[in-house]
């Protein structure tokens, strides 16, 4: 698996509860964690998706375990209903996301997600991405400061905000940044030792990320696409890594479950003109990691599951088309 350790792999499968002669989906493919633990708990099929090409060459060791059983198709999760129906599909039985960068990403200082090892400015997480949207070296030397700080405070909680944009614009002003380590000697300098032990060029890098690659736009296309491709019955299974993700699950899987709070529970959906369920629950709340996967990958230490089995009722986004 390159050194990369699937989180919470147990638990996902479990929610999944593959079967044989099912079709699964796992859609931040990556090295091959979860779809490997798939195809070895059922006799069944999976279809990786990943936006970067290198998941083409991961894949082949497991498609010779499993010959027939899994295919690779390369491209972003939000497309899954396009990209499934150019090979014929329609329709699966569980699928499973992996948000936020891998582990791989993020230990190629050339990819330039590290705050911790020197490497070009870049952050996107798909080769494919180079002739598409701008890197986050482009991002911070073209953004006004007012944009980069709102950037920072809202998809990285960075209390600092102010002062890193601040940074970023007069550092910018000498000369571009273009390399990961400068950019984060600017952070650190400007937001100061955190109590916490955290670098603190980690909300900051967090918050970049997610800004160049459209991380929570893609993810409310993926699980709206999930929940069109489901079949009644089939399982969705969601890890994710920090609150802004996770609460993005938690709001889906909510108004999807008809968990939302209502005026009265007496009145009934048809009268409320409320779309009935297309989702039930598996469990309350979100499952975190148990203290032995913790130690054996620190990575691991912040990640929720949320799980939910598709209801018989039609799609909320197909309901409103």
């Amino acid at each position: 698996m390159n050194g990369h350790l699937p989180v919470m792999v147990k638990e996902v499968v479990e929610a999944l509860s593959p079967r044989a002669g099912a079709l699964y989906i796992d859609a931040t493919f990556g090295a091959g964690g979860y779809a490997s633990a798939i195809l070895d708990a059922a006799d069944c099929k999976v279809c990786g998706i990943d936006r970067d090409p290198a998941a083409t060459g991961r894949a082949a060791a497991l498609e010779r375990r499993h010959p027939g059983r899994l295919t690779i198709i390369i491209g972003r999760f939000g497309d899954m209903v396009e990209l499934l129906q150019r090979h014929g599909i329609t329709r699966v039985d569980g699928i499973a996301f992996d948000l936020g960068v891998s582990s791989m990403q993020i230990d190629d200082p050339a990819r330039g997600f590290s705050f911790r090892a020197d490497g070009p400015l870049d952050m996107r997480m798909g080769a494919t991405d180079s002739t598409g949207g701008p890197s986050a070296a482009e991002i911070v030397n073209t953004l006004p400061e007012q944009t980069l700080a709102d950037i920072i405070f809202r998809l990285g909680e960075e209390r600092r905000a102010r002062a890193v944009a601040r940074a970023i614009v007069a550092a910018r002003a000498e000369r571009p940044i273009a390399r990961t380590l400068e950019l984060a000697e600017i952070v650190r300098r400007a937001v100061g030792r955190s109590a916490a032990g955290i670098d603190p060029a980690t909300r900051s890098f967090q918050a970049l990320r997610i800004y160049v690659n459209d991380e929570l736009g893609e993810l409310d296309r993926g699980l709206s696409a999930a929940e069109v491709l489901l079949n009644p019955g089939g399982r969705l299974a969601v890890v994710s890594f920090h609150s802004l993700e996770d609460r993005a699950v938690k709001s889906f899987l909510r108004s999807r479950s008809g968990a939302e709070p209502r005026a009265s529970r007496h009145q009934p959906y048809a009268v409320r003109n409320t779309p009935q369920p297309s989702f039930r629950q598996l469990f309350r709340g979100a499952l975190t990691p148990g203290a032995e996967e913790v130690k054996a990958n620190p990575r691991a230490r912040s990640a929720r599951l949320r799980a939910a089995e598709r209801t018989i009722h039609p799609a909320h986004m197909e309901r409103a088309a």
